[in-house]
């Protein structure tokens, strides 16, 4: 005779398995209810599934390149222009640049570089911002901290 704690365990996992079967029996009829999926195009994709789907938030990121604050970015529309600005936080543009995003090889939908004036030696402090802007959606990457160095003389 199995001991007590075993047989109880296996009461359980019976019981769990009648319990999930019995789950599956009351919403399987109204799975199988459910109206067929809209039809094919010629290139696989739903005309549904197009119009549900949201394209990707574009982004950018920085990099030190050259001893200049360079920028690249992700999710921008393959072949489309892309506004890439630096502006301090008082919103003064520092730097700005039309670019084509290009498809590429490591990063997400079209990308882009982009090598800025700006020293990349800049004490740690972000006291601006980067941000690209896709021309074909009309879509803003949310906005990056950068430093920027700025001279006084």
């Amino acid at each position: 005779m199995p001991s007590p704690s075993t047989s109880r365990c296996s009461r359980r996992i019976a019981i769990g398995a009648a319990g999930a079967a019995l789950a599956g029996l009351v919403l399987a009829p109204a799975a199988l209810a459910a109206s067929p999926p809209a039809a094919a195009d010629a290139a696989g994709a739903t005309a549904v599934s197009l119009n549900q789907r949201k394209a990707p938030q574009p982004y950018v990121f920085s990099y030190p390149y050259n001893n200049h604050l360079s920028l690249g970015g992700g999710n921008f529309t393959v072949g489309g222009r892309v506004y890439m600005v630096v502006k301090l936080n008082s919103g003064a543009t520092h730097s700005g640049k039309w670019v084509v995003a290009r498809l590429g090889q490591h990063n997400p939908g079209g990308t882009f570089h982009v090598e800025t004036n700006i020293s990349a030696s800049c004490p740690p402090a972000k006291n601006g911002y980067a941000q690209g802007y896709d021309a074909s959606t009309n879509t803003w990457s949310p906005r990056l901290p950068v430093s920027i160095c700025v001279r006084f003389d």
